[in-house]
């Protein structure tokens, strides 16, 4: 019975894998037991990195319509509530867009709400 060789599968699997790490310090590039090591820790936290970042966003949305809303002596949860009570319908990011980039447009908002 003839042997069965299994390198170019591991090859290839292993160049994949090499491939992911180009660019890691030391032996986390090109020594495939530290490089699959580095690159699971890698994309974990690139995983928990993308929800952080929502998370991050969100507050500085928060953070910038607060600080335009402050013009027009409210402050950031009367002003959310008001748009509740109000029906109006934009998240948050819209509203720091439209606070910065459509000043005019954020006062007849902040006017209507009140």
């Amino acid at each position: 019975m003839s042997r069965i060789k299994r390198g170019k599968v591991t090859r290839k699997r292993h160049k994949k894998l090499l491939k992911q790490t180009k660019g890691y310090f030391g032996q986390r590039k090109n020594v495939f037991r530290r490089a699959k090591e580095t690159l699971l820790r890698a994309l974990a936290y690139a995983f928990k990195g993308r929800k952080l970042r929502k998370r991050d966003m969100r507050s500085l949305f928060i953070t910038r319509i607060g600080a335009a809303v402050k013009n027009y002596g409210l402050s950031y949860s009367k002003f959310i509530n008001a748009l509740d009570k109000a029906n109006v319908r934009l998240n948050r990011k819209m509203l720091s867009q439209i606070a910065i980039f459509e000043p005019k447009v954020f006062e007849k908002i902040v006017k209507t709400v009140q």
